[in-house]
């Protein structure tokens, strides 16, 4: 097993501003970061404008210590998203056609997907035609044997059964919500008990493994052959914003390591609990969280 696993998040990043702060954000960039701090060579793989929003996420990801090498730079403004709590529950105005929106596909970005043992996408990323493209040849272009994880990630109006089935088609990884289920039951014509669902998504898209979180109330892992049902964690919800992407970075790292389910589900769980637990997308994670993964 490798002492290092080298991990991608491609997709938006951006800025998500609160009504008296703002904080790094885009949930490829966060499971980036997550990845990064549990001990795996983790890129985010995005574009930012050359403005002064651009410059400081930039020095924002250098700051946490965050490989910023494969975050290019376009002619449009920075991404921002306006994000409003309620009881700790977000909600997002996304602004249109920034730099994200332009992610180009280079021969520096095929040579890393070629060597990449996990990457992290989602549908948000893919609402203009050249994200969406360049995202498609960057996962042709990774290893057969790689994660490829499709965090469905659905906002405002940003999604339609068509890119949800291509993204499925490319990747061999979902990871959903109980929030999102029902979309995906609608497009694809699902039927039954939640459990039945998800294995007739497994079935139709011949996925390894999805991922359905149900916030508070835990999570259920299920693969071909065996599933596990992990019960909510007990824990103080400040700012929800993020926990999903770090749980999508701690269940690869689990994966990665090749942990039994019922290991991965209950870490997955223990960090986005924890996240949950912090303001902030990105917060630094207690070192017993790191310790599990580098030595174990």
């Amino acid at each position: 097993m490798k002492d290092k696993f080298t991990v991608a998040g491609i997709g938006e990043l951006l800025w998500d501003v609160f009504p008296h702060h703002k904080r790094l954000g885009g949930a490829p960039a966060n499971f980036a970061c997550h990845t990064s701090r549990l001990g795996a060579q983790g890129y985010p793989v995005s574009c930012i404008g050359s403005d002064a929003l651009g410059i400081e996420l930039r020095g924002q990801l250098q700051e946490m210590g965050v490989d910023d090498r494969y975050v290019a730079e376009a002619d449009y403004e920075t991404g921002v998203v306006d994000v409003v709590l309620s009881a700790g529950k977000p909600t997002y105005e996304i602004h249109e056609n920034v730099a994200w929106d332009h992610i180009p596909f280079t021969d520096e970005l095929k040579a890393l997907a070629g060597m990449l043992d996990a990457v992290c996408f989602g549908s948000l990323s893919q609402r203009s035609d050249g994200s969406r493209k360049s995202i498609h040849s960057f996962l042709r272009a990774m290893p057969e044997k790689s994660l490829k994880i499709f965090d469905v990630n659905l906002r405002q109006s940003f999604f339609s059964r068509e890119l949800i089935m291509a993204s499925l088609e490319l990747a061999n990884i979902l990871k959903l919500s109980d929030e999102e289920l029902p979309v995906l039951a609608d497009f694809f014509g699902l039927t039954g008990t939640v459990e039945e669902q998800l294995k007739q998504l497994l079935v139709k898209f011949d996925l390894r493994l999805i991922a359905y979180t149900r916030g508070p109330d835990g999570s259920l892992l299920m693969g071909a052959y065996e599933m596990d049902d992990a019960a909510g964690l007990p824990g103080k919800a400040v700012d929800s914003v993020g926990a999903g992407d770090s749980f999508t970075a701690a269940l690869c790292m689990g994966l990665l390591k090749g942990w039994p389910l019922d290991q991965v589900n209950g870490f997955a769980n223990e960090v986005a609990t924890f996240v949950c637990s912090q303001k902030g997308a990105t917060p630094e994670l207690p070192a017993e969280f790191i310790s599990k993964v580098v030595n174990v």
